[in-house]
């Protein structure tokens, strides 16, 4: 694979820029964590808390019934404690034991108000403090758990202090300063984008859920509003593009709007305002079946907990027909929504977990999703994550099996970006008939193969034809031929619930549950049905089918596709 020289230039222009601002992290954080241990002894604790915020997330009462007989269900896996602590265990998975360690299960409890259940919970935090309380380093202290776990303690404050006595209660306090401590100590290096911005709505909570100075309190939501300005875009998307990371920011911020609102505290300025501008862009991405759709990281979402964010939306309204700042496209006529990526990740930092799926788009009609992406595994390892990265994994057009966009295999530097789309072309319009479309370009084979790939996607009005267009480009005036042998894939990922029928070669029936029925068809060209995996079922990863057109641009650089509602 051959580089021009200028994007080589820029891919180690940009390489070099991302190691100094890693080092730069890296030592922020040892310099943090050195003051942390010299001043630790110097934590001034309250003698109670104020008040515990709420929490909007879901119950599981088999949780609590299983705990209390020895057994932890967590992402997807099961640990048998017989009665030893968790953290004197090997744990099942790193995903169980984010999980373990971020608290948040404390919530399960609230099913359960009894002292056989408060007192296991505290049996676990004493645990966990006696283990890790100490040593500041490794998956439980960094800084994304930390927040949530200081989030997951206050909120959960009632059930961990009920039937308490005072050396628990004053060894509780103790914890969380400290916590408020090494989270302020680690705002400023954290990653970029939820991370980040949750590392601020923790310090915000705690500001308010503990005894604090006014100065305190004032300079907790202004760093608060910072963060709000800087990563809630225009449009209401989160820097990120991933559509569920406004549900989990939603999770959390509104609790955290209430409990300022409920003690009479000035709300932060951004904070309402932010929250408002949030809701019409998760309304954007909210397909037929309520569930969100699957870009850039985002996996199943629970529909309790999306309803419990929705409730509280007091902009209610018709869903935007595109997002300019987030970068997406929505299509909607009938019964019908077609929801189109056309952008990139925003930044280097933000990249780590962003998806090589420009131009890949869904397809939802009535209660059911039809064309998906295969989203992101909620609980699976690393390996599987970084599967579902590929473009391979999105509905959309791959070239001779490569990404449009490659990760970075440096450990030191984490699966960031460093090569693929940089721009991306887009254009709008309407029709005389009616019809919708939006029409894309991405550089992002440019480089490696000399083609640009367009992509065209058009509803009816009456939201009965989804018709696509997908052709490979040479850019005007490019003196290098192509290279490579030009062999495209253009994928349609098939929801699980959909069966799959094909009748003719070049179509296949794609059949809902209760009974809605759709034609795929390209006329002239062989449709595959292939097997898939969907990666982000609730139930965790599972077997799928797949609609493939394979293509060689030299003898057909272009190709034409159909989706038609069969009455």
């Amino acid at each position: 694979m051959r580089v021009s020289r200028s994007k080589y230039a820029d891919l180690r222009q940009g390489l070099v820029s991302s190691y100094m601002r890693e080092a730069w992290r890296r030592m922020s954080r040892r310099a943090a964590l050195t003051r942390l241990r010299l001043t630790r002894h110097t934590l001034r604790v309250p003698e109670r808390l104020i008040v515990a915020p709420t929490d909007l997330r879901s119950v599981d009462p088999f949780f609590v019934e299983e705990l209390l007989n020895g057994r932890i269900l967590l992402a997807g896996r099961v640990l048998e404690t017989q009665g030893a602590s968790p953290f004197s265990l090997e744990l099942p998975s790193l995903a169980f034991a984010a999980k373990l360690h971020n608290f948040r299960w404390l919530r399960h409890l609230r099913a359960e108000k009894s002292d056989q259940a408060s007192a296991m919970a505290r049996a676990i935090l004493t645990d966990w403090i006696a283990v890790h309380g100490r040593r500041l380093h490794g998956l439980a202290w960094s800084p994304d758990i930390a927040a949530q776990r200081l989030i997951a303690l206050l909120s959960h404050s009632p059930v961990l202090l009920h039937g308490t006595d005072s050396g628990f209660y004053r060894r509780f306090m103790r914890m969380l300063v400290f916590h408020v401590r090494f989270l302020r100590r680690m705002a400023a290096s954290a990653p970029d984008g939820i991370t980040r911005f949750r590392v601020r709505i923790a310090l915000a909570m705690s500001s308010v859920a503990m005894p604090s100075s006014a100065l305190t309190l004032k300079r907790a939501g202004q760093a608060l509003d910072r963060e709000i300005d800087r990563q809630i875009l225009q449009d209401g998307g989160h820097i990120s593009r991933n559509p569920r990371a406004s549900l989990e920011l939603l999770l959390d911020l509104l609790p955290l709007r209430q409990t300022y609102v409920n003690l009479g505290h000035d709300v932060p300025v951004r904070l309402i305002p932010g929250i408002d501008r949030m809701y019409p862009a998760l309304r954007f991405f909210r397909h037929q079946d309520g569930d969100l759709a699957l870009f850039n990281g985002a996996t199943s979402t629970l529909a309790n907990e999306l309803m419990s964010v929705l409730r509280y939306d007091e902009t209610a309204g018709q869903a935007f027909k595109a997002l300019p700042h987030t970068r997406y496209h929505r299509l909607a006529a009938g019964q019908a929504v077609v929801i189109m990526d056309v952008g990139a990740a925003a930044s280097t930092d933000l990249s780590r977990t962003a998806h090589a799926g420009c131009l890949s788009f869904e397809m939802s009609s009535g209660k059911t999703r039809f064309i998906i992406n295969s989203g992101s595994p909620e609980f699976a390892g690393d390996r599987f994550i970084q599967a579902a990265r590929a473009t391979a994994a999105h509905s959309t057009v791959t070239l001779n099996d490569t990404s449009s966009c490659q990760f970075s295999k440096a450990k030191s530097l984490g699966p960031i970006m460093v090569g693929g789309v940089k721009k991306i072309i887009v254009e709008r319009a309407e029709t005389e008939d009616g019809r919708d479309y939006v029409r894309a370009a991405h550089d992002g084979y440019l480089p490696a193969f000399g083609y640009v790939h367009e992509r065209e996607l058009s509803l009816n009005a009456s939201g009965t034809i989804v018709a696509g267009r997908d052709r490979f480009l040479v850019p005007e005036g490019r003196k290098q031929p192509p290279r490579g042998e030009g062999v495209a894939s253009a994928r349609f990922h098939i929801h699980p619930s959909i069966s799959l029928l094909q009748t003719e070669t070049d179509a296949a029936l794609l059949i809902a549950p209760d009974g809605e029925t759709w034609v795929f068809s390209s006329p002239g060209n062989e449709v595959l049905v292939a097997e898939d995996i969907f990666f982000a079922d609730p139930s965790g990863m599972r077997s799928s089918d797949q609609l493939e057109i394979v293509f060689r641009i030299t003898e057909k650089p272009e190709i034409r596709w159909f989706l038609s509602y069969r009455p």
